[in-house]
């Protein structure tokens, strides 16, 4: 691993594993801003509807510090920082609501908290797509199947040589069993 990833993990994970627990130790102080969106994310999470919305905010806190933790340590990074995104999504959406708020100090704060939260989601999915210099799945699949192909060709071109050789081996044998007098 790279000097920059073994820095770059927890710097970008700690802002997670700070607001997790702090979401897991006071979710009251979220409840508020979350009842804006817990109810979206209830419907299309079935196993979450009958989940309050104190609930929702202690298991997006839980899955921050747990996704949190894996990045910061270089465990999964890839899948930690899919679920980081996940969860970053519902808590812009409720916490940073600056387009509901008219007053100018107010707006402007929620403008810049929406906008860090949308930078941090770019960090986030960049490294869930850093492969770490290793080719990814998808040119892994396609350079298989190349692969494959190329082992097929090989298999019917040798597979028709062998037909081939075998058909002249047995009209030599057939002509050899032949006596001389007889042809």
């Amino acid at each position: 691993m790279t000097i920059l990833r073994r820095i770059a993990r927890p710097m970008l994970a700690s802002i997670f594993v700070s607001g997790g627990l702090d979401a897991l130790r006071n979710p009251a102080g979220k409840t508020d801003a979350a009842e804006k969106v817990a109810p979206a994310i209830a419907e299309r999470v079935p196993a979450l509807a009958e989940a309050d919305t104190e609930t929702l905010v202690r298991l997006n806190g839980a899955a921050q510090v747990a996704a949190g933790a894996l990045l910061g340590l270089s465990r999964f990074p890839r899948a930690a920082a899919l679920v980081l995104a996940a969860s970053v999504i519902p808590t812009t959406a409720a916490g940073h609501r600056f387009w509901e708020i008219e007053e100018g100090a107010a707006r402007s704060q929620q403008k810049i908290h929406f906008l860090k939260n949308v930078g941090l989601l770019g960090g986030l999915l960049l490294a869930a797509a850093d492969t770490e210099g290793r080719p990814g799945l998808a040119w892994r699949t396609k350079h298989t199947a190349e692969h494959v192909g190329a082992a097929a060709k090989r298999t019917e071109r040798n597979a028709k040589r062998a037909a081939r050789t075998a058909r002249r081996e047995a009209r030599l044998a057939a002509r050899a069993a032949v006596p001389a007098s007889s042809r």
